[in-house]
């Protein structure tokens, strides 16, 4: 062979083993992402084909899927869209899906491996694939008295059974309803564009995404930590606190709420049924941020977790000083956490102090209901000790009775309490929280968080936790406990 005959040779073998190569790696390494891309329109096809497994509430689905005339056969269809759109999310043909919808979607659209078999079999008979379903922990009633009771406020909810972390209700206002863009048409664009475009933004989540000061509420916090470091034992006795109080560093006088309080060396319970910041703002002062951050900590700040849903960390501040330090034992100052947060420090101070891990579906099950993944409730820590969380239930109990707290007493109930009114920057409204729980002779059966954002028709001299929030968290415990 001569020179020439074998160059030419050499080049070809070069070419077609390039060609095998590059077959090959498009064809097992880049098959996954291939096939899975956006814009590769024969998975959206095998997507929309068949009709989507179902999102479960109180034993009904509050999903379904309706045939369209086009070639993606199905889209998704809501029912009670914009109260229950914070837990279920949307399913879109446009513009993907998010939530339950989007962390279940292989299940949901039935291309799960978990259901070879089950695709195997409607193969084989030639049934209609279908998806599976999920099953949620949320209480219909509850998430009903949490959504409706929130109105045309901006504001969430969530409710946690605290023996469990079981999410019974989480909602969001104002909402949105998944269904006007589930298609891929010119309403269903212009039903998204309107809603990207909205200044009061019914698409964010504010009960999981969005982060907040506490507020008040936060003293519960502040008091497991003054208890559980030994500041204080006993908490009726009297603190050293002085009224006025100046922050360490500053002239500033830390002021409270009502000036007329009892808050002048004020014991801890007395303290909290009157919220005064006075008492502990010093207390966390004199804890320090160290102290004070590991209890916080404890409670679920300072940490990522999913329930299933990606939940926005709750931030405690980090390089602070006393007097910062002052700031966040009220809830104020760079501190923020989300509602579910909130819900959650409520929940282990019900349970005795033991803090469970919040989840809100309780079961993944094929199309033929079998079960396919159970959850198993899980402890996340024990934020402090038995002792101590019973100290601040009886606080929260008194300060229900005898305190700030009054707009969540049942009759023949024993609830706990506690209001917050969280300042915000210059121009903005302050925000109303309230937290509260019921006790049952087995425990707590829930815990609720409301946090109202009052818009410039509600006078800054009404904005209370009591007033705005406190009904709210009262209609979801009377729900979930059937009063």
């Amino acid at each position: 062979m001569n020179k020439p005959v074998r160059h030419i040779a050499v080049l070809t073998g070069a070419l077609v083993l390039s060609l095998l190569v590059r077959a090959t790696w498009v064809q097992f390494v880049r098959a996954d992402e291939l096939s899975n891309h956006e814009k590769n329109r024969r998975v959206a096809i095998a997507s929309f084909s068949q009709p989507r497994g179902d999102i479960i509430v109180g034993g009904k689905p509050v999903t379904g899927s309706a045939a369209t005339d086009g070639d993606l056969k199905y889209r998704r269809t809501f029912t009670d869209g914009k109260m229950y759109a914070p837990v279920t999310g949307y399913s879109s043909q446009s513009y993907g899906s998010s939530y339950l919808e989007g962390v279940n979607n292989k299940l949901l659209s039935g291309t799960d491996d978990r259901l070879f078999l089950q695709r195997t079999t409607d193969m084989i008979t030639g049934k209609q694939r279908r998806g599976g379903d999920v099953v949620t922990t949320i209480d219909p009633k509850a998430q009903k008295a949490a959504y409706e009771g929130l109105g045309d406020r901006k504001g969430a909810v969530v409710a946690l059974d605290p023996r469990t972390g079981r999410i019974l209700a989480l909602a969001s206002t104002p909402s949105y309803d998944p269904s006007v863009f589930s298609g891929s048409g010119k309403k269903d664009q212009a039903a998204w564009d309107a809603l990207q475009k909205d200044p009061d933004k019914p698409m964010n989540n504010r009960a999981l995404r969005e982060t907040y000061p506490p507020g008040s509420t936060f003293k519960i916090v502040t008091a497991a930590a003054a208890l559980e470091n030994g500041l204080y034992t006993d908490v009726d006795a009297a603190t050293d606190s002085p009224d006025p109080w100046v922050m360490p560093g500053t002239v500033t006088r830390l002021p409270n709420q009502n000036p007329n309080a009892p808050c002048k060396n004020a014991s801890l319970n007395v303290a909290m049924q009157n919220s005064c910041n006075t008492v502990y703002g010093k207390a966390a002062s004199d804890l320090g941020k160290d102290k004070l951050r590991a209890t916080a900590e404890k409670f679920g700040f300072d940490q990522e977790y999913f329930v299933p849903v990606r939940a926005s960390k709750s931030t405690f501040p980090k390089d602070i000083n006393k007097s910062q330090t002052a700031m966040a034992g009220i809830g104020q100052g760079s501190l923020t956490a989300t509602p579910l947060q909130v819900a959650m420090m409520t929940a282990a101070i019900a349970n005795d102090g033991k803090l469970m891990k919040p989840y809100m579906v309780e079961e993944l099950r094929g199309p033929d209901l079998s079960t396919i993944e159970k959850h198993k409730p899980e402890q996340m820590s024990q934020a402090v000790s038995p002792e101590v969380a019973r100290k601040i239930q009886r606080m929260m109990e008194d300060t229900a009775t005898k305190g700030t707290g009054k707009a969540a007493l049942i009759d023949g109930v024993t609830v706990g309490g506690k209001t917050g009114t969280a300042e915000r920057g210059e121009g903005q409204k302050n925000l109303a929280w309230f937290i509260s729980y019921a006790k049952a002779s087995d425990g707590s059966p829930v815990a609720v968080a409301v946090m109202v954002e009052p818009d410039d028709s509600v006078p800054d001299d009404e904005i209370s936790g009591g007033k705005l929030a406190g009904p709210i968290a009262q209609k979801v415990m009377r729900a979930v406990l059937g009063r």
